[in-house]
């Protein structure tokens, strides 16, 4: 019961969409009416408001890493198993994709990833974190860093800590990553993908 409860708490907390909330207290159009229509903060950036946008990124990195370390720093006592903070993981993550409270209409993760990565491990999110702002800065696309940090974050995960049940839901996550930004590759694919800080 404690883990069905745990996980069922994650995703509420990983629902919470701050490019709308974020969006909606600037006064600012929904996120999700233009650009890429994705509720995150590199759309949120379009609109050119970079407060906005980084508000967007913290929130929804500070939801992922909030639902593991709580998770890390009660669950046990409570009598939630490895693998429920591993499903925990997961659940803030998946409930960033498809928010109950948004019509399971989210983002592509990027920031609640790393958030969660963070709470798994810092080490292993500023790993994770550098690839993704390497990438970024030599080619300046995002959706590029993301899918290069997906990629590699299960690679450091086993480095850092074998294999478990933590890997399989990073595994897991990095997959869904870049399952959503399957329009985003064939934009790469194609020339057509834009570019960071470009409006629109």
């Amino acid at each position: 019961m404690i883990t069905l409860l745990s996980v069922l708490a994650a995703y509420l907390v990983g629902s919470i969409s701050f490019a709308v909330v974020v969006s909606k207290l600037f006064g600012l159009s929904d996120p999700r009416t233009y650009g890429s229509k994705n509720p995150g903060a590199t759309n949120v950036l379009r609109s050119g408001n970079k407060a906005a946008a980084v508000l967007t990124l913290l929130g929804d990195a500070f939801k992922g890493w909030l639902a593991v370390w709580l998770a890390y720093r009660f669950g046990p006592q409570a009598g939630l198993p490895d693998s429920g903070i591993a499903l925990v993981a997961l659940a803030v993550f998946v409930g960033h994709l498809w928010p109950v409270f948004f019509r399971f209409v989210g983002g592509k993760g990027v920031a609640t990833a790393l958030g969660v990565l963070v709470g798994i491990n810092p080490w292993l999110g500023l790993g994770t974190a550098v690839t993704w702002l390497a990438i970024a800065f030599a080619f300046r696309y995002s959706s590029l860093a993301a899918l290069v940090a997906a990629v590699f974050a299960p690679f450091y995960y086993g480095l850092l800590f074998g294999v478990d049940a933590m890997l399989m839901a990073v595994l897991v996550m990095s997959a869904l990553l870049i399952y959503r930004h399957r329009g985003n590759i064939a934009n790469l694919l194609n020339g057509k993908e834009g570019r960071l800080g470009k409006k629109g």
